[in-house]
């Protein structure tokens, strides 16, 4: 088994996040930024240095992480540390009662260091509605400028 993004560890941050925004529910496009945010907090304005190393892959790592928030999603909800509802909106998803008690056991540095990570995210940038689009948006750009600042331009006239 791999520890490293495996659906037991996934969950755990999904839960780090929901318990923060408790009782308010976040669908899974918001868990993706969200954990991503959390992740590479450093690339933020005035965010507390990130958990995790810049990777050469960049945004393609959000297209991975959806799946893997559902799969954590799937670990807590059989657990019973979070539910989902169905609205027309689509499902969103809450931590339970229990959730907090649960994370409050946990003795792991790391768990510490999430939990002080989304309390920032969420008094930074959780607002009624967070722009999950436009939040993407800011991540793919900045990897983007990132790569062509690194990449040689074409002069003028050159044949590509």
């Amino acid at each position: 088994m791999n520890p490293l993004n495996s659906p037991l560890e996934v969950g755990v941050r999904a839960l780090v996040l929901l318990s923060e925004t408790f009782p308010r529910r976040l669908d899974v496009a918001q868990l993706v930024y969200l954990d991503h945010a959390m992740l590479h907090s450093g690339d933020l304005t005035d965010g507390p240095s990130s958990l995790h190393p810049k990777l050469p892959v960049g945004p393609g790592e959000l297209g991975m992480r959806r799946r893997l928030i559902e799969q954590g999603l799937v670990v807590l909800m059989r657990a019973g540390l979070a539910d989902m509802i169905a609205t027309d909106d689509g499902f969103l998803y809450g931590a339970t009662e229990e959730a907090a008690s649960f994370l409050n056991v946990l003795e792991a540095p790391y768990v510490g260091l999430l939990t002080k990570r989304a309390s920032w995210l969420v008094s930074t940038y959780m607002h009624e509605e967070t722009d999950v689009r436009d939040g993407m948006k800011q991540i793919t750009q900045r990897w983007f400028d990132r790569l062509t600042a690194d990449t040689p331009h074409p002069a003028e006239g050159d044949v590509l």
